[in-house]
């Protein structure tokens, strides 16, 4: 009679199976949540630090073999569920409900920055996970238009103490363009967009998230300032385009934040290339490496890099850039694994402000890569 097959034994093996961002096992990382064991079938459930893990493949396939070598092991299902980790507020007022604040910033304005956002939103959702997007771009705002909410209002919470944000596509939305109408300008001061972005944040009812995306307007000016100084930031992702007057403004801001202690994620280069449609020739309209380059001067990882391409524009435009990056194109796979690697690269940050995980190491930027 074959011996039984214990949950001790699936366990010592699951300890040599390694998350391959925080280079720790899954046994130790506490990711190991339920086992059942019929006979030679063991089933197990792995929790990841987010539902849109890029290597989430890896550690189902590191898992199966490692419980197969046990002795008896006939068949092994894998089922992977996700709880995201949250940043450490760090002496900042934490925000009610919300995991992780990523801010999306670029140097210059007209580098894609905002589509970014948006898009960045728009697949996170698409994994399963809890969004939010804040247009902090006070004098500018875009968001309404991308998301396709130009006519939305926010409304007051069932106690009206706070406001709710306009929700579409499963995202929470705020934006200054939904309070103003048309072409009406915002002529603000400092504090006033100061005080703006702190009602955006603690008086907008978010409800629990994962991540809100703040897309802040460009530059190192109030807007910036006040997430930095006052709002626990989990991470920023510098948008550029590879014109070097672009990618060397893009790094002062990278520079801001870190004097500020907010950890940089990487960098993503919009508009790398335009590709014809025709010929399929690409043609580097804005130069070739800038935001490689940028990432290199500054010492952060470059997570991807973008075509200038026609359907992005337009979706934006028109406000339909769900259907673009739910297709089944190169463009979508392209922005769905930026969407990823942001999200491993903010879960290795939370980790790392609990003390759970070392400092990023070369073998983790290679993961990721």
């Amino acid at each position: 009679m074959a011996e039984q097959i214990t949950r001790e034994q699936v366990l010592d093996a699951l300890r040599t199976v390694q998350e391959p961002e925080l280079h720790k096992d899954l046994v130790t990382l506490n990711m190991v949540k339920e086992i059942s064991v019929d006979g030679g079938k063991v089933k197990v459930q792995v929790m990841l630090t987010t539902p849109a893990c890029p290597l989430k493949k890896k550690i189902s396939d590191d898992v199966e073999a490692a419980i197969r070598r046990i002795p008896g092991v006939t068949e092994v299902e894998v089922d992977l569920d996700s709880t995201v980790p949250a940043a450490r507020a760090q002496n900042k007022q934490s925000i009610e409900g919300i995991k992780n604040i990523v801010a999306v910033a670029s140097g210059k304005g007209g580098v894609g920055k905002s589509t970014m956002a948006t898009l960045l939103a728009l697949c996170l959702r698409h994994e399963g996970a809890r969004v939010g997007l804040l247009d902090a771009d006070i004098y500018g705002p875009s968001i309404p238009r991308m998301m396709g909410i130009l006519d939305e209002r926010p409304q007051p919470s069932p106690n009206e103490k706070k406001i709710l944000p306009v929700e579409v596509a499963g995202i929470k939305v705020m934006s200054m363009g939904f309070l103003v109408s048309g072409e009406q300008a915002v002529i603000w001061r400092g504090p006033m967009v100061h005080k703006a972005i702190q009602e955006f944040m603690y008086n907008v009812d978010w409800g629990q998230l994962d991540y809100l995306l703040v897309d802040l307007p460009p530059g190192t000016g109030d807007a910036q300032l006040t997430l930095s100084q006052s709002i626990p930031l989990a991470g920023i992702v510098a948008v550029t385009t590879p014109q070097e007057v672009a990618f060397t403004i893009a790094a002062k801001v990278i520079s801001m934040f870190r004097e500020m202690k907010v950890p940089p994620l990487g960098v993503i280069e919009n508009m790398a290339y335009f590709q014809c449609g025709h010929c399929d020739e690409q043609t580097r309209i804005f130069g070739d490496g800038g935001g490689l380059e940028m990432a290199r001067r500054m010492g952060v990882p470059l997570i991807g890099s973008l075509p200038l391409d026609p359907l992005l524009v337009k979706g934006a435009d028109i406000g339909e850039l769900r259907a673009l990056i739910e297709g089944d194109t190169p463009l979508a796979a392209k922005i769905r694994k930026i969407a990823r690697d942001v999200a491993a690269r903010v879960s290795l940050t939370a980790y790392m402000s609990c003390g759970i995980a070392p400092a990023a190491s070369r073998a983790a930027e290679e993961a990721l890569a």
